[in-house]
């Protein structure tokens, strides 16, 4: 990659830094550039942190304002199922305004075999903060969004680093684009100050932002086939995510093109394995990358797909057309094999060795996400998304009274935590 060679803070050694990130910014005004505490991380880049950007949405992220007031006027009408959804939310302690933070210095995700795990506080803290923004945005009362407000500031005053095995990297993907999603809710709030703001905007960019940039581009030291299509997906989202919120169209533009034309298991052609034409229907179900693994994960890629598909669309991108609908014909393939019917299969080499069948590994899994995969291509592509309607139906009707919950509702472990949820209150277009 080409680049600018400098030397940092007079170090003898000599960096270079990715060309790219000195490129495409269309903003009109770039006040100041500093180059990011990167270097211990193998990690130097130039991004512009006071920037005047003319192209971004906000609030952009999973959210634009136009969902917020749709959700909103539901619950004031006390529309079903929106309104049970919404009361699903209140319910979970993570939405009460006493709610209190946990923020560490490091958080540890996977074995060093020094330092326990302790990532749960911080799953737990970006989910509170996120579900209060969500009751501040319908309810209007200012103490909600004081709590959240705590939260990232708590969070942006005291984490500086994630440590622990490869695992880190799905901590910096997962919790980052969570956390960028909450705070890009709360941008609006007179109460959180533009100090505040900036704190967590460099917070994110130093902590998360770069460990995902790592992990894309160099899979922790890896070939491109040796991580499955979920660290890509989290990770690509993070950045994109990030990107939104410090209004940074370099970084944005980053993680969306690798969606788009990437070397990893999380390039959107290279996580369609094998592309398949329903009998009856006619439409077309695709083999993701990891349905020889096993389900849970297998369906984790649909969730993620659906974080990386609307924060696209949201700012103008339709990711979800990208190779003719791939994300519905993946997520039908998904949802289809998961309420009980076959579907074809085609041998997967995996770094693990070959993946001869479909995995029936957690097969009926519940995993929330599906409800916003479904209300886009149903309900705004008109598209068939009838598999895709029987899983979200089925996950919602075996775990939450007929709703999409959210984190605490789908137990205490990081899998019930991957994704934001509460799907059928923010994405149901239609009862």
């Amino acid at each position: 990659m080409g680049g600018l060679s400098g030397k940092v803070m007079g170090a003898a050694l000599t960096y270079r830094f990715p060309l790219f990130w000195l490129m495409a910014f269309k903003a009109k005004i770039i006040t100041i550039c500093t180059i990011l505490n990167m270097v211990a991380k193998g990690v130097v880049f130039i991004v512009a942190l006071a920037v005047s950007v003319t192209g971004f949405v906000h609030p952009g992220l999973l959210h634009t304002s136009r969902d917020l007031e749709r959700a909103k006027n539901h619950v004031l009408k006390g529309d079903e199922p929106w309104m049970t959804d919404w009361q699903l939310l209140l319910n979970n302690s993570r939405a009460s305004p006493t709610y209190e933070p946990n923020p560490q210095p490091t958080i540890y995700r996977g074995s060093d075999g020094t330092h326990a795990e302790n990532y749960p506080r911080l799953y737990n803290d970006a989910h509170a903060a996120y579900q209060l923004a969500i009751r501040w945005h319908i309810q209007g009362d200012d103490q909600y969004a004081d709590a959240a407000v705590a939260i990232l500031n708590a969070w942006s005053s005291t984490m500086v680093a994630i440590g622990g095995s490869s695992d880190r990297f799905l901590a910096a993907g997962i919790y980052g684009y969570q956390l960028a999603n909450a705070a890009e809710l709360m941008r609006s709030y007179s109460g959180w100050s533009a100090s505040e703001q900036d704190q967590m905007k460099t917070f994110l960019q130093d902590v998360f932002f770069s460990e995902s940039y790592r992990f894309l581009t160099t899979h922790n030291g890896q070939d491109e086939y040796h991580y499955y299509a979920n660290w890509d997906f989290c990770n690509i989202a993070n950045i994109m995510a990030i990107g939104v919120f410090t209004d940074n169209e370099t970084m944005y533009e980053y993680g969306k093109n690798y969606f788009l034309n990437g070397d990893g298991r999380g390039a959107i052609n290279n996580f369609i394995y094998k592309n398949y034409t329903e009998s009856g229907s006619g439409k077309i179900l695709s083999q993701g990358q990891e349905a020889g693994r096993d389900q849970g994960h297998a369906t984790l890629d649909i969730s993620l797909l659906g974080v990386i598909m609307q924060q696209g669309y949201n700012q103008g991108d339709d990711l979800f057309a990208t190779l003719g609908d791939a994300g519905l014909h993946a997520s039908e393939y998904v949802s289809k094999y998961n309420v009980g019917y076959d579907v074809p299969y085609t041998l997967y080499e995996s770094y693990e060795g070959n993946q001869t069948v479909i995995s029936a590994d957690s097969r009926y899994t519940h995993r929330p996400g599906f409800e916003l995969v479904y209300a886009h291509y149903n309900d705004i592509k008109h598209a068939n998304a009838s598999w895709t309607k029987l899983y979200r139906d089925q996950t919602n009707g075996n775990s939450t009274a007929g709703v999409e919950g959210g984190g605490g509702n789908y137990g205490p472990n990081s899998g019930g935590f991957d994704v934001l949820g509460y799907g059928t209150l923010l994405y149901r277009l239609s009862a």
